[in-house]
């Protein structure tokens, strides 16, 4: 997983200039959230509750291995019947599923039973067990055969699918054979009802989640041989609705893409628990998802924080790369999936080239667009605030809010407004819609020009951003342009700053005449910034870690106006020691 030179056809990397168009929108539009609405309410019909009907299963066909380990400080509070997700409890006497007093985060856990890879990973099958089973007992009661709302989302009972066969043990011990059977019974109606609704969820991870539970169904549940060849046309389209080129996938977020390559690989296990190879097209999916993955990690093999991903462990990610059995290096250019990467001698940039997702493809996008992070080695240097979409719940919902803006980014702001903008409602309204993209790599060093034209129309700029990393590592020169669009010059001068937003444990000492800094890094390591072109000051920032919940750090920014005709800064991180 160490990066190198590229392979063929792998890391693609091109000299010239790309234009990329996406843009932003306002969601769903009105024909789009009729028929999602209409199709929700004929779940409550007679018709779809015949359709729901048929034998239920005996028992399950095999039972598949769950390759991934849970969160130890989530299935220890299951052991003391509590269950917690984002800073949220819920003691399990007290969970009502009929009238539920949760937040929609903490609603999609629950629901998706994802909580008992937490629960085996601490505790013994004679010990989870009835634990698990107290839980499913309620679940059942509100929801074992009334199709309702979030409870029968289809990604929600794809991902029920996939843990309830990999946990069965936890779920269907009990002696009670009336419980048992009316678990297998539930499991039988959820396979039927995916069959018709898993093409009815957004794109992305939600659908593949949904037709990953349409193929588990179909290898779990005796007489599935239909529907397993049903469910691979299925999951094979939905890949190629939610996979780019490059394998990155549509809503841009490596916290989804690390969520896609999980579903992947517990659908291999399936596969691989019924004695079956897994289609050619899901394994081929996996690789390139785990080469995109891997693009967006770090030195210490974490992620970096793109579209409200937060900074996952790189333990947590080893673990995941390990269990897919995929052995690749880290995609430098990802040309669809909008990020680019340059690495040197321990040295890791990330940058995102690319506009934001599209709303009706994530929900939560950033204005992020030209921002990069940097690390040395294990240690993060320059970083974006991030998780915006895995924030503890107990942060203040302007403070998440805010975590989506440009200026939570490192990158630039001018007029203190987004390059995108962000509606009340949450979604991304217009901005970035064009990113030109040059690309090149020497002997020397590599560098990525980029620009954007997400302030074109409020205040006639473009914004264009050069960074160039040096071959030893050593040294990342950057330059921030604002250029003049062509026939929409405004009169006056035009205030922006360019904020580099530091890793917490990163100590500064100014330097004397106030336009650089010196950066002292946990590993005794030290960078030394310098400007030019604006006032450099040193502000409070925070950044959200890997559990989502708030670091207090600081962030360099550097300051200046911009006359019509356009305005520069160049600026440089050298590694000092």
């Amino acid at each position: 997983m160490s990066d190198g030179p590229p392979d063929s056809g792998t890391d693609g990397i091109e000299e010239g200039k790309r234009l990329i168009r996406l843009g932003g929108d306002r969601g769903l539009s009105l024909a789009d959230r009729i028929a999602e609405r209409f199709q929700r309410m004929t779940w409550r019909t007679p018709i779809h509750t015949m359709r729901l009907r048929g034998r239920h299963p005996l028992k399950l066909i095999a039972v598949a291995d769950d390759p991934f380990m849970g969160d130890v400080e989530r299935g220890n509070a299951l052991l003391d019947g509590v269950v917690s997700f984002r800073g949220e409890e819920r003691a399990i006497t007290a969970l009502d599923f009929v009238r539920p007093n949760f937040s929609p985060a903490f609603a999609e856990h629950l629901h998706s039973f994802a909580w008992l890879r937490d629960l085996s990973t601490v505790a013994t099958r004679a010990t989870a067990s009835p634990i698990a089973e107290a839980i499913m007992r309620r679940w059942l009661a509100a929801h074992g055969d009334k199709v309702s709302e979030p409870a029968w989302r289809a990604d929600l009972w794809g991902r029920r699918m996939l843990f309830w066969t990999a946990h069965a043990p936890l779920i269907l011990s009990s002696p009670d054979l009336v419980y048992r059977s009316t678990v297998l019974h539930a499991l039988a109606r959820g396979a039927r009802h995916l069959d018709r609704a898993a093409d009815r969820v957004q794109i992305g991870p939600p659908r593949l989640a949904a037709w990953c539970g349409v193929l588990v169904a179909g290898l779990m549940i005796p007489g599935g041989d239909p529907r397993r060849s049903f469910g691979e046309t299925g999951l094979k389209r939905a890949l190629a609705a939610s996979m780019l080129s490059d394998g990155g996938t549509i809503g841009r977020s490596p916290a989804g893409q690390l969520d896609c390559v999980v579903l992947l690989a517990m659908l291999c296990e399936a596969y691989l628990a019924r004695r079956l190879e897994p289609p050619a097209f899901v394994q081929a999916a996996l690789s390139k998802m785990v080469t995109a993955l891997l693009g967006v990690c770090h030195g210490d093999k974490g992620l970096s924080s793109w579209q409200g991903s937060g900074p996952v462990s790189g333990e947590t990610i080893s673990q995941v790369i390990e269990a897919t059995g995929v052995r690749t290096r880290p995609l430098k250019q990802a040309r669809e999936w909008g990020y680019q990467r340059l690495a040197a001698q321990g040295t890791v940039l990330i940058m995102d080239a690319a506009p934001p997702p599209l709303a009706r493809l994530i929900e939560g996008g950033c204005a992020s667009t030209l921002a990069f992070e940097l690390s040395d080695g294990p240690h993060r240097v320059v970083v974006n605030c991030g998780g915006s979409r895995m924030a503890d719940a107990r942060l203040p919902a302007q403070l998440i809010e805010g975590l989506r803006t440009t200026a939570a980014h490192s990158t630039l702001t001018v007029g203190d407004s987004n390059s995108t903008a962000i509606h009340a409602d949450g979604t991304l309204g217009r901005g970035v819609a064009e990113v030109e993209l040059n690309r090149q790599e020497t002997d020397a060093s590599s560098r990525i020009e980029a620009s954007h034209d997400g302030y074109v129309r409020r205040f006639g700029l473009i914004h264009r951003r050069a960074i160039s990393l040096a071959a030893d590592g050593k040294d990342v020169r950057g330059e921030d342009m604002l250029l003049p669009a062509d026939r929409r010059r405004k009169k006056g001068t035009t205030p922006f700053a360019i904020r580099f937003h530091l890793a917490p444990g990163t100590e500064i000492a100014p330097t004397a005449d106030g336009q650089g800094a010196f950066l002292s890094l946990p590993s005794g390591a030290v960078w030394q910034f310098r400007s030019r072109g604006g006032a450099l000051a040193i502000e409070d920032s925070v950044w959200i870690d890997a559990k989502g919940k708030p670091v207090a750090t600081e962030q360099l920014v550097v300051t200046a106006e911009s006359p019509p005709g356009g305005a520069n800064v160049t600026w440089v991180f050298h590694r000092a020691k």
